[in-house]
């Protein structure tokens, strides 16, 4: 590798590692935020986060490759222009496109490894991910008693406390409500004070009160309840302990293997047989409509030739051989059919629907892979072009050409997914409109063209009233 080479690849690596722990980050914290609710007041622990936000940065890997290789390509290529050490390149007889050779089999190499890693390691990471976002949820919320406020988590009891101290343990004034009977709010405990506390490595919640008093009231069973008074209970106490059986507060980490079937966690060659299934159930389904629809069909007999309908202005005659049934059945029939294929119709949407999300997921691996290229293909002849380093430039250019890539992502997607386009056209679509905006800034990288500038502008408008004019 010549001097230039590693000159020019150094000058690339540090603001490609950075742009893209930057991106990561950013994208990261939007996953967090989406799925906060489910996160906050649970005592997952450091582990168990740092595990999710782990695969989590794995899923969001190959979305980030593309802006972080687009931002730092104009950050170097900016920063050479700037310095002029672009322009010593080019005056020393290398060509822009030559200079651009050890980035270019970055992004080629980094285009290779998006595919493979998508494919690979995002399903299995997905799969991770996923399964433990479910296990989450399922996870009650940790014991969070509140001065003032019922708790309603412990099972078959409310707790209210006046008052908790800074020890975490010691309560005073404390009402609990205990419905273990099944009988509603038929026992009340009251205590002066209290300490609640955790044994046996958090599996066990022990409440113990003092100087209290439980009240209990008597309600008759339903054989002899008719004309019964109800009786009460009272019983003073000076420590009374309750114990508590925590593991519904535990998480459980359930088989990751009971999410497989979900298109995300599967790699190329299983979407493929899911699709080609799924295309087959189609073509059956469409082969059954006409057997399937056949019996609401009736038959009336041939008529005659001599058999006519004869309209009068104030009355309809029908032939012999039809009558007011006949049409009433042949009405009936006809609805029938209609209701028939139109959810027949509405099914086989559903299944082409299912098969198009899955032929998405495919086409998906290819084109953020393929997005790679078509960033640095952008890029870097752009940051020769504006000649403008740092994250000031750069970053508003990398933003606008990224949301553009992605809202194009979108809506190709969205037309594949309802069959307004085929999936493969939807889905390639923002790459091929974006591939013939990298190649005009390359060639005007390489004639060394003022594209920013207004005289450049001025210049062109004035060549296309020209061609008008012609």
């Amino acid at each position: 590798m010549k001097k230039l080479d590693k000159l020019i690849l150094k000058s690339f690596i540090g603001p490609f590692v950075l742009t893209f722990a930057v991106v990561e980050f950013i994208l990261l914290l939007q996953i967090i935020l989406k799925y906060l609710d489910d996160l906050v007041g649970k005592d997952l622990g450091a582990g168990v986060i740092s595990e999710l936000l782990f695969y989590f940065s794995l899923n969001l890997a190959p979305m980030a490759f593309p802006l972080a290789i687009l931002l730092s390509s104009l950050m170097t290529f900016g920063n050479l222009g700037e310095h002029h050490e672009l322009t010593a390149i080019k005056t020393s007889g290398v060509s822009l496109v030559r200079a651009l050779r050890p980035v270019f089999f970055f992004a080629v190499i980094l285009t290779v490894a998006a595919f493979f890693f998508h494919n690979t390691i995002v399903p299995k990471a997905n799969l991770r991910a996923y399964s433990l976002m479910w296990d989450i949820r399922q996870k009650k919320p940790s014991l969070d008693l509140k001065e003032g406020s019922f708790y309603n988590g412990l099972p078959n009891r409310s707790i209210r406390v006046g008052k908790k101290f800074e020890d975490g343990q010691t309560l005073k004034d404390i009402m609990i409500y205990d419905h273990s009977n099944g009988q509603g709010n038929a026992v009340v405990m009251l205590a002066d004070s209290g300490k609640m506390y955790t044994q046996y490595n958090d599996q066990y919640l022990v409440l113990e009160m003092f100087n209290g008093k439980t009240f209990a009231e008597e309600r008759p069973s339903s054989a002899n309840a008719y004309g019964q008074n109800t009786g009460y209970l009272r019983q003073a106490f000076t420590k009374n302990k309750i114990v508590v059986n925590l593991s519904s507060f535990q998480m459980t980490r359930s088989n990751a293997q009971w999410f497989a079937d979900n298109k995300m966690m599967k790699n190329i060659d299983q979407l493929t047989q899911v699709t080609d299934s799924l295309q087959k159930q189609i073509g059956k389904e469409t082969e059954l409509l006409e057997p399937n629809v056949r019996p609401f069909y009736s038959y009336f007999p041939t008529l005659k030739a001599t058999d006519t309908l004869k309209i009068k202005a104030d009355s309809l005659k029908l032939p012999l051989a039809i009558t007011l049934q006949d049409v009433q059945t042949a009405a009936n029939a006809a609805r029938n059919v209609k209701s028939f294929t139109s959810s027949y119709t509405s099914r086989l949407s559903t299944i082409q629907r299912e098969r198009n999300n899955y032929e998405i997921e495919i086409h998906r691996k290819f084109t953020q892979a393929f997005a790679c290229f078509i960033m640095f293909l952008i890029g870097a002849p752009l940051g020769a072009i504006i000649r403008k380093g740092g994250l000031g430039m750069p970053v508003i250019i990398s933003i606008a050409f990224f949301i553009v890539y992605y809202v194009l992502s979108i809506l190709g997607e969205k037309w594949g997914r309802e069959g307004v386009a085929p999936v493969a056209l939807g889905m390639w679509a923002a790459n091929m409109i974006l591939l013939p905006v990298g190649l005009f800034f390359l060639v005007q990288a390489r004639n060394d063209s003022n594209l920013l500038e207004f005289d450049f502008w001025r210049k062109f408008t004035a060549r296309l009233r020209r061609m008008k004019g012609v």
